[in-house]
C-alpha cells in the first residue's frame, strides 16, 4: 500500500526491527528495489519516491541534495534512527542526510555509490567519456512504437520476481517517465558533489560500501577496453575510501554486478550485505 506524506510517497514492508530506508539511483523510485524485502527480513523497509519522481508530488528538477535530505528527514513515517541504502546518487543524497542529522544514522549501505571526487580521481579521458555518455533530456525525441514494445519486454524479464500488479505499474512509469532521471541528475557534478565535499564528516557507524564490478556496460560504446577497466579500478579505490572513513565499515565487490541494477542481479549478496550490516549496528 501506497502512503503520501508531505507529499513523499512510501511504501512499507515489515513491522519490526531498524527502519532500512531506500535511497534510489537516479532514474529508479522505490519500488525498483522492493526484491530486497524478500532478502533481508526482521527489519521495517521503508521503500520511498523523492519528491519529483515516481508517484511523489512534482517538483522542479534538479534539486540540491541538502533539499532531499531536509524533505525526506521531515516525512519519514517512522523513528530513527535509520539505516540508509543508498544506490548510486541516492548513495550521495543519503550521505548528505547523514552528515545534516547524523544522530538518526545508524548504518549505511552504499550501492555502487557516486563520489564527489570522480574526475580527479580517474584518468582525463574519463571525465570526457562521461561527458559524451551524458544526452540533453529536452532534445531526447520520444520513444517509437518499436522501443516502447522492446523496453516493456526488458522491464518484465528484469523485475520477473515482483508482483505482477507492482511489475505493470513499474513498467507503465518507467516507459512514461524514463526522462526523470536525467533531469535529476543534471546537477550532481556542478552541485551535488560539491555540497558533499565540504558538508563536513558522516557519523562514525557501520558503512559497506559495494561496488558494481561489471560497471555501467554503456561505457564499452564509448571507451575503450583500457580506459573502462582503469575507471574501474580508480571507482574501487574511491569506495574503498569511504569505507575506511570510518572505524567500521566494509568495502565488496559484487563480481558480474553492473550499476544501475545490481541490486536486481545479484539480490543474494546484497542482501546478505544488508543482513550483516544490520549486524553490526551498535
Amino acid at each position: 500500500m501506497r502512503t503520501m506524506l508531505r507529499g513523499l510517497a512510501f511504501h512499507l514492508r515489515g513491522e519490526s526491527g531498524p527502519p532500512v530506508v531506500y535511497l534510489p539511483g537516479a532514474g529508479l523510485v522505490g519500488l525498483d528495489y522492493l526484491n530486497l524485502a524478500a532478502v533481508a527480513d526482521g527489519v521495517t523497509h521503508v521503500f520511498y519516491d523523492r519528491g519529483g519522481t515516481g508517484w511523489s508530488d512534482p517538483v522542479p528538477l534538479p534539486r540540491s541534495a541538502a533539499d532531499v535530505a531536509g524533505e525526506l528527514h521531515a516525512a519519514l513515517p517512522l523513528p530513527g534512527p535509520y539505516v540508509l541504502v543508498g544506490h548510486s546518487m541516492g548513495a550521495v543524497y543519503a550521505r548528505r542526510f547523514a552528515q545534516l542529522f547524523p544522530a538518526d544514522v545508524a548504518g549505511m549501505l552504499l550501492l555502487d555509490p557516486g563520489h564527489e571526487d570522480l574526475f580527479a580521481h580517474l584518468p582525463p579521458e574519463a571525465a570526457a567519456l562521461n561527458d559524451r555518455m551524458k544526452p540533453d533530456p529536452a532534445q531526447l525525441p520520444d520513444l517509437t512504437p518499436e522501443q516502447i514494445a522492446a523496453a516493456r519486454e526488458a522491464y518484465a524479464a528484469l523485475l520477473a520476481a515482483w508482483p505482477a500488479d507492482v511489475r505493470e505499474e513499474l513498467v507503465d512509469h518507467h516507459l512514461t517517465h524514463w526522462r526523470t532521471g536525467l533531469y535529476e541528475a543534471a546537477n550532481l557534478e556542478s552541485e551535488v558533489y560539491d555540497e558533499v565535499r565540504h558538508g563536513g564528516p558522516v557519523p562514525d557507524v557501520p558503512i559497506t560500501v559495494l561496488t558494481a564490478g561489471a560497471g555501467n556496460p554503456a561505457w564499452a560504446a564509448y571507451g575503450s577496453p583500457e580506459l573502462v577497466a582503469k575507471t574501474l579500478a580508480g571507482i574501487r579505490e574511491l569506495h574503498a575510501g569511504i569505507a575506511a572513513s570510518v572505524s567500521r565499515g566494509e568495502h565488496r565487490v559484487i563480481e558480474g554486478a553492473t550499476h544501475q541494477y545490481a541490486h536486481v542481479e545479484k539480490p543474494a549478496e546484497v542482501g546478505a550485505a544488508l543482513r550483516e550490516l544490520i549486524g553490526r549496528l551498535g
